[in-house]
């Protein structure tokens, strides 16, 4: 049997946030700002959401 893959958490710093909100003035979109900050797309759009900031790639 394979063995489970552990799950590592890691706090989001005041510089991973700012850089979240900048990226997403820039229309980066979910992808490449979770490749950026080393993070899972859904854990970018959750963050996102409880800090009201808009990741949608819309003009």
């Amino acid at each position: 049997m394979a063995k489970a893959k552990k799950i590592v958490r890691r706090a989001w710093s005041k510089d991973d946030i700012r850089q979240m909100k900048t990226m997403a003035k820039s229309k980066a979109g979910v992808t490449k700002i979770a490749k950026t900050l080393k993070r899972t797309p859904g854990a970018t759009s959750v963050m996102a959401a409880k800090l009201g900031v808009s990741l949608s790639t819309r003009p």
